[in-house]
């Protein structure tokens, strides 16, 4: 849901809370199958102190707890990689992924400094600072996306036909009644009060876009190329995700024909103010991690806050902008931050599961240059 959208005055704990009980209802699956949560949150909201243990309780576990994840726009993967490292284990059996954000409203933090004039400390905006200003490169996170089109030669004009692309592999997510977003959304949603009701059935928020309306906009950053038809928009969300051992997965899935297996993980870190490089490095580990090649991959998605992004990855993979992200991407349905890799994991499965199976590729970029990269088999 777009930034100060229908979502901004929720808290996204409870809110997380009641819509993975309501999906693990829908699904017919008790939430004491579970003996363990892990929790990705990227934005402090009140009572985050006791997030993960509390989120449990909220789903109707309270006997189960688990660590709370914040690796910025890597987190849902970082989620995923870790409870699979703790099934593989044996740690655990069955864990409950939930990933939420909310960018609305984000915290204005106050941080005591009795050294400073008067004993007077220093604040900080915890969403708007830190897209403002990576402390290590000293720059906005758009500045990183210019910085990589600079360097490859990317023209606006490019970018703009990835936004034409995007925006148009999005509108097949939506035909029939939006059936694609229908197999993992959990929808509709009332977001009213006790006076009225107000139903979300879809992503709010997306932005209509046509070549004559990108035509019109100008660069953010005088003499750049970004504009901001060209980038994301912050938003508002959670997901969810079983992690769990085969014989369990068929137990809790509503076919227990289809499987879905992680196989590999990735990560990178690009050069200093250099963010949007560091998807191609990351999925190039993940899939020698899988002893696989591109050739392998029937469906790629990627976490793109900048158009750019994805001409740097497809320049230097030799990938057709057209091969990877069919149904949409964050680059149009906005990013929450947190959850916006789980949801792109899910739509990369769902995906796969369309094709008959087959291997898919998942990478994204990540706040202080880093990148972090998902090989899923379907089968």
């Amino acid at each position: 849901m777009k930034w100060q959208g229908k979502f901004a005055s929720l808290h996204p704990i409870r809110f997380a809370g009641e819509v993975a009980a309501r999906a693990l209802s829908e699904r017919n699956i008790a939430a004491q199958n579970f003996d363990a949560l892990f929790l990705g949150m990227t934005v402090p909201q009140q009572h985050a102190f006791y997030a993960a243990p509390w989120l449990a309780a909220l789903i109707g576990a309270p006997d189960i707890t688990g660590p709370t994840f914040a690796q910025a726009c890597a987190t849902s993967a970082r989620v995923i990689a870790s409870a699979a490292t703790e099934i593989e284990t044996g740690t655990h059996e069955a864990i409950l992924g939930i990933t939420l954000d909310r960018t609305s409203n984000g915290p204005h933090i106050y941080y005591p400094n009795p050294l400073g004039p008067g004993g007077k400390g220093e604040t900080e905006d915890w969403v708007w600072d830190n897209f403002n200003c990576d402390p290590n490169a000293n720059v906005a996170m758009i500045q990183t996306a210019e910085n990589v089109a600079r360097e490859s030669d990317i023209s606006q004009e490019q970018q703009d036909e990835m936004m034409l692309l995007r925006y148009a592999q999005y509108q097949d997510a939506l035909k029939d009644d939006a059936a694609f977003h229908r197999k993992y959304m959990v929808t509709p949603i009332d977001v009213g009060n006790a006076r009225r009701s107000v139903l979300i059935t879809d992503d709010e928020g997306i932005f209509p876009t046509t070549r004559e309306g990108l035509q019109k906009l100008k660069p953010v950053l005088d003499g750049g190329t970004v504009t901001y038809g060209g980038q994301t928009f912050p938003a508002d969300g959670n997901a969810g995700m079983i992690v769990t051992t085969r014989e369990r997965a068929r137990e809790m899935s509503r076919d227990e024909n289809i499987s879905v297996q992680l196989i590999a993980v990735g990560t990178a870190r690009a050069k200093k103010g250099f963010m949007g490089q560091a998807p191609v490095p990351a999925a190039q580990r993940a899939l020698r991690n899988a002893g696989i090649t591109l050739d392998d991959v029937r469906a790629i998605k990627s976490h793109n806050p900048f158009a750019v992004n994805d001409i740097y990855f497809c320049e230097q993979l030799h990938v057709k902008p057209e091969a990877m992200n069919n149904y949409g991407s964050s680059l149009i349905f906005g990013h929450p931050q947190g959850p916006t890799g789980m949801r792109l994991m899910m739509e990369l499965m769902e995906e796969l599961a369309m094709l008959g199976g087959g291997y898919g590729l998942f990478t994204g970029c990540a706040a202080g240059d880093t990148a972090m990269a998902w090989v899923v088999k379907v089968g």
